[in-house]
């Protein structure tokens, strides 16, 4: 058992630390969406599909020829060699921008890590099964509970070790070391099987007497693991739209899920119902008052916010995957139980990824997932108890359970309700779903803002006194607004025109800066922004300068031109697009100030907008000013403090520039805050 031990907890810490590995290397290429994350997750479950689908296929077709069994997969494994690294090839990098490059991101992934994957996918299975017929007299299925182990390991291990310590694509030929190794590994495992199941010539088992699996535990088999799945998904997005796009907010819920697979399938002692169900009631019920708490004034503290998304994910996944361990065949349908298992989590995995974007305005799939969850918890537990509870008893818990039942339904129509209230335009893509509200409506102040998610794009009066006025993050007094107020082309005698890239579109509020001559270049990866910007807003077709918008991710755009064209000389350049609640992290890395720099002129300013709820990412940012040898500058704005300024959010801009007389023309009109500490040493690098 040893043996096959290592071979498949080798196998899953490779078939699970590729996934963020890969993910990580291709987010940059795609903006730093959510989306790609669940998107890889698709492919990974369907991958995982794939390979148990082929580990199911060899066993059935060729269960009487063991030796075609051994040669094919070793065959298989000699062949994929060929295709290592997987470092995807930057020929793959995508051009422009789609409405859904989910596809896109299919087909890469397909092309630089799929055999590998599925040959992977299928050691789980494959292998389990050969050591449950050379070892009759023990059960294969605690060697799933070490495969779900090795792969958690290997989830946990990239944050905290690899990523650290090595570039992404060092990151990709260690892995495919890992995966030689792991070829070997299997070899032997092969060779031993062979051996024993040679001495043995025929199974002793009488399998006429193994009972067939019935119709209903094989549906279970795949709708407890959808659920499952669903819930993972729905919920880490959720959680990176609230909080950040980075790996560790990937790989912390999938190790969760993968933890309930390894408690649920190592001992039926583990799965308790009086526990988990009480559990994931209470976490599931925080997550939906947490979802409503999006229309308060307060916000929740990032560590709970944190704590309530992955117990939800922990609880619920534990209690779908405990109800599959105790719907477990017998092991000579090991295969099948596997690939069902893997059906599910494809579907769940579609349906998150593909159907609800295409679907639904809204971030809906969560709310399905757990009406989903609530459903299969009162079939499948309700018929236990009808028949093992008196009825007193049963009525009580009956009555209670529909009071939950029923709160629960009246937290979701609310928080669908809220969302919508107020709404006349709203899209729903890859990049996120996209809401225009028309509020303060049939008054002096009316006004519609754009919301990405529950972040604000901004927002514009149609008042045509106030049509024109920069709102929000964008206002005169802001950071940004500086920029224009003491930029000497404003200030001079002299004025000249203004040379300005913008990276993140939103409304276009910031083409309300611009005269006549001044030319504005927008950087935008998501089409419906611009298509929502043009349609309900008046920012871009009431510039007095020229403005532009292109489409695609601004790193991969920026890079284009500058190997084309060279630099474009921008007199400004601006950061300003958001991903959720903060800026994509490989807009903020050393390779990506370091293209900034290139094409702005040599005095010219690099204008960050780094407001957020949860993180401070000043010390980042002020670490790249250094190291580039420029000064950088704060200038946050409150707008309480202003008393009846309504009409501005709360914002802080880093302004980064070898200006001198700019920033001494900030600081004399009271633009700029003092640094009261000397930065942590961060830096952030692809």
């Amino acid at each position: 058992m040893p043996l096959f031990a290592v071979a498949i907890f080798l196998s899953a810490f490779l078939l699970f630390q590729v996934q963020p590995v890969i993910a990580r290397y291709i987010l940059p290429w795609y903006g730093g969406s959510p989306a790609v994350w669940t998107t890889c997750l698709l492919f990974f479950q369907i991958g995982l599909l794939g390979g148990y689908g082929y580990a199911h296929a060899i066993v059935h077709f060729l269960r009487k020829n063991r030796k075609a069994q051994v040669i094919t997969h070793l065959a298989l494994l000699a062949l994929t060699f060929i295709l290592l690294p997987i470092t995807p090839a930057d020929s793959l990098k995508p051009e422009g921008s789609a409405e859904n490059p989910a596809w896109g991101i299919v087909a890469l992934l397909s092309l630089s890590v799929g055999a590998p994957y599925v040959l992977l996918s299928a050691s789980g299975p494959l292998l389990q099964h050969w050591f449950g017929e050379a070892f009759p007299d023990k059960s294969p299925y605690r060697l799933y509970a070490i495969s779900n182990l090795g792969s958690m390991l290997g989830l946990l291990t990239y944050p905290f070790v690899f990523e650290p310590l090595l570039a992404v694509s060092r990151q990709t030929v260690l892995w495919s070391f890992g995966f030689v190794a792991y070829a070997i590994v299997a070899g032997v495992c092969a060779w031993t099987f062979l051996g024993r199941m040679e001495k043995r010539k025929e199974l002793s088992r009488d399998l006429s007497k193994v009972a067939r699996p019935i119709l209903s535990h094989i549906a279970l088999w795949i709708i407890l693991p959808a659920c499952g799945t669903m819930l993972l998904l729905s919920l880490t997005n959720q959680m990176c739209q609230d909080i950040a796009v980075v790996p560790f907010l990937w790989v912390l819920p999938l190790s969760l899920y993968l933890l309930t697979f390894v408690i649920a399938f190592d001992a039926p002692r583990h799965y308790r119902r009086w526990l988990w169900i009480p559990c994931t009631v209470g976490a599931i019920g925080m997550v939906v008052y947490l979802m409503n708490q999006q229309f308060a004034s307060g916000e929740m503290h990032i560590t709970w916010q944190i704590i309530i998304y992955i117990s939800a994910i922990f609880f619920g996944c534990l209690l779908c995957h405990g109800e599959v361990v105790r719907l477990k065949p017998d092991p000579h349908y090991l295969t099948g139980f596997y690939l069902a298992i893997s059906i599910g989590g494809a579907l769940g995995g579609l349906f998150v990824s593909l159907f609800a974007p295409a679907a639904f305005s809204g971030y809906w799939e969560l709310h399905v997932s757990i009406a989903l969850l609530a459903l299969l918890i009162s079939l499948i537990v309700f018929k236990d108890l009808v028949r093992k509870v008196p009825r007193p008893a049963f009525l009580s818990i009956t009555v209670v359970w529909l009071g939950l039942l029923g709160w629960l339904t009246y937290g979701l129509s609310e928080h669908i309700k809220g969302t919508d209230d107020g709404v006349i335009a709203s899209q729903r893509g890859f990049y996120g779903s996209l809401r225009v509200y028309r509020q303060n409506d049939l008054t002096d102040d009316e006004y519609l803002s754009l919301y990405h998610g529950r972040i604000s794009h901004g927002r514009q009066y149609t008042n045509p006194i106030y049509k024109t006025l920069a709102t929000t993050y964008y206002s005169e007094d802001s950071g940004i607004g500086s920029v224009f107020t003491v930029h000497k082309a404003r200030t001079s005698s002299e004025p000249q025109p203004m040379h300005v890239g913008v990276i993140g579109l939103g409304v276009g509020t910031i083409a309300s800066y611009g005269l006549e001559g001044d030319r504005f270049r927008f950087y935008e990866i998501n089409p419906q922004v611009e298509e929502m910007a043009r349609e309900h807003f008046t920012y871009l077709s009431d510039c007095e300068g020229e403005e532009t918008v292109v489409l695609g991710d601004a790193r991969i755009t920026l890079e284009e031109e500058w190997n084309k064209s060279g630099s474009n000389q921008f007199d400004v350049l601006v950061v300003d697009a958001f991903s959720g609640d903060s800026i994509p992290i490989h807009l903020l890395t050393e390779e990506s100030f370091d293209l900034y720099f290139r094409h702005l002129k040599d005095d010219g300013i690099l204008a960050v907008h780094i407001s957020n709820l949860h993180l401070n990412l000043s010390d980042p940012v002020r670490n790249l000013a250094a190291r580039a040898g420029r000064e950088a500058i704060e200038i946050v704005y409150n707008p309480r403090e202003a008393g009846d300024d309504y009409h501005s959010y709360y914002s802080d801009w880093i302004l980064i520039t070898k200006d001198k007389e700019f920033i001494q023309a900030a600081d004399g009109l009271g633009y700029t805050w003092e640094w009261v500490d000397e930065p942590k040493p961060v830096i952030w690098t692809d």
